[in-house]
């Protein structure tokens, strides 16, 4: 089982900026690909980003490219996820994710869950 613990969340307003973080343990985290899901009220969880298990390459939701960064320190076993010029519609509760497998845009495909950190962009 891998543990995964997000932090970095909160209340900030349009064109700021936050950098969440997610601590992985327990089994082997270092060696499965990471990324970040979210999910705004009432829909469904969606794709934001993903990055490698050596961390070269790198996968982004349309939606984010060019604002948003995944990167990994695999010596803290940490991902994180810079978030620039935000805007309302990236409000949602972001959720770090891990896995052995490939990496995959369907949210049922990835193993491990962290709880989730809100993030709350105001207009």
């Amino acid at each position: 089982q891998v543990q995964l613990v997000e932090s970095g969340g909160g209340l900030v307003q349009r064109g700021d900026s936050l950098r969440l973080s997610c601590a992985a343990s327990g089994r082997t985290s270092s060696s499965d690909a990471m990324g970040w899901f979210r999910q705004a009220p009432g829909k469904e969880r969606e794709f934001v980003a993903a990055i490698t298990r050596n961390g070269i390459s790198t996968y982004y939701a349309d939606s984010v490219k060019g604002r948003f960064t995944i990167s990994r320190d695999s010596a803290k076993n940490t991902v994180y996820l810079q978030m620039n010029s935000l805007k309302p519609e990236d409000t949602a509760v972001y959720y770090c994710v891990s896995d052995g497998g490939i990496i995959t845009k369907i949210a049922a495909s990835w193993r491990s869950w962290g709880q989730g950190t809100q993030v709350t962009v105001s207009s």
